[in-house]
């Protein structure tokens, strides 16, 4: 029993003796805002160039892209669109929709305009063929749903559109997948729709915006912070004397980070997701990072769920790569917890996970990715993470004091520029 506690004080004094090491390498706040201030001025002279369009490039592929419509185009596109249904049931032809494909397959990165956009593939789901039939009725049934909400001009849920029909729909991923096929077929971004995610993602710090007509001062949350609005179209007027914004993966390390009142030591805006990115969040995202020209640093678990989670904001999802002109955020800077900071920092072991055999494959898939080969600094720290098989949560920085991140690691981080 005594070799143990001795083995644990000694373990205990480490910790100590190293969160006090990288404490003392810290210069002054002033410096470390010069630091920043140049960071903030080289993404505002860059944000200032145009940015390309798919229309710009010469791609073997033509590709789709979906945009903002009123509710009257909307509603206008709809129409036509059943009309040209009736009269194929009319002609003999019977009922059938002209889907976009969202298949993988259907898929391109654009290495010049860093995302992933979807190609012109389209697939037939006909009303008279057993494996289709269901789908087929799903489509037609959100299409009335969304021709309703666009004559009464208002907006519902995700959830409140499942709840309509839930013997047609069953499970709400069915009635989501459909709700992003109408997207693709009628050519608008969901938001137009008038279709909305409940409130998830979150954000604090040096930032006044309105609200539908409501002032909104995130210096004034609490730790907490203020929800970020489902609906992007009610949010306005945004101003900020930030120096940059900081994307963090977790509500812990938010929370954290708000209760240290770390945007006012380092003027900057925090925003998180909870895990994983909602439409909401990276659309209030990217129109801060337009609007306010500011740069994005990214603080994510190391582990390839992380990562995963990094790209889905900066090159988009899959799943929703018809809209990624609309939401993804350019030239997001990768800050933390990386797989070199475990030995950087001097993370203790027991305080770092094994990976899974399906984190290991989800880690090589990822470096098979385009996404991915065009930054080697992300090849090189996912190589490290799936070579070593370890991997480590923001939370793993506790060990050394429940304030280490915000008073410490970031600090440190931003001083020494230490971002790929």
């Amino acid at each position: 029993m005594a070799p143990e506690k001795k083995k644990r004080r000694r373990s205990d004094d480490d910790g100590e003796d190293s969160a006090l090491t990288f404490k003392n390498r810290l210069k002054p706040d002033s410096i470390i805002l010069q630091t920043i201030r140049s960071l903030s001025a080289s993404s505002s002279s860059a944000s200032t160039s145009k940015t390309l369009t798919l229309a710009d490039l010469s791609l073997s592929s033509t590709c789709r892209e979906v945009t903002d419509l009123s509710l009257d185009s909307v509603q206008s596109k709809i129409e036509s669109l059943i009309l040209r249904v009736a009269k194929s049931i009319l002609s003999g032809d019977g009922c059938s929709f002209d889907v976009p494909s969202r298949s993988s397959a259907n898929q391109l990165y654009v290495p010049e305009l860093d995302r992933i956009v979807l190609k012109d593939k389209n697939t037939l789901r006909p009303f008279a063929n057993v494996s289709t039939v269901r789908k087929s009725t799903i489509t037609a049934r959100i299409l009335q749903l969304i021709l309703q909400l666009c004559i009464k001009s208002i907006h519902v849920t995700k959830r409140d559109l499942f709840y309509t029909d839930v013997k047609l729909f069953q499970d709400q991923t069915q009635s989501d997948a459909v709700l992003d096929d109408v997207s693709c077929m009628l050519g608008c971004t969901r938001s137009s729709l008038n279709v909305i995610a409940s409130e998830k993602g979150v954000v604090v710090g040096r930032l006044i915006f309105s609200d539908n007509g409501d002032m909104i001062d995130c210096t004034k949350m609490g730790m907490g912070g203020k929800a970020i609005p489902p609906n992007i179209d009610r949010v306005g007027d945004m101003q900020s004397d930030a120096l940059f914004i900081l994307l963090v993966e977790k509500d812990a390390a938010f929370i954290r980070l708000a209760e240290d009142r770390f945007y006012n030591r380092f003027p900057c805006i925090i925003v998180t997701a909870k895990g994983q990115p909602d439409v909401a969040t990276r659309l209030f995202l990217r129109k801060m990072k337009m609007e306010l020209k500011l740069p994005v640093l990214a603080l994510v678990d190391s582990d390839p769920y992380g990562l995963k989670i990094l790209s889905v904001y900066g090159c988009g999802s899959k799943n929703m790569s018809y809209d990624s002109a609309n939401l993804t955020t350019p030239d997001i800077k990768w800050l933390g917890v990386r797989p070199s900071d475990l030995d950087k920092y001097k993370i203790p072991e027991e305080c770092r996970l094994s990976m899974t055999e399906q984190d290991i494959k989800t880690g090589k898939d990822m470096l098979e990715e385009d996404f991915v080969k065009k930054n080697p600094g992300w090849v090189e720290e996912l190589s490290l993470m799936v070579k070593t098989k370890q991997k480590a949560e923001i939370q793993a920085l506790s060990t050394f004091g429940f304030q280490y991140l915000s008073e410490v690691y970031l600090p440190l981080k931003l001083q020494q520029q230490d971002w790929i």
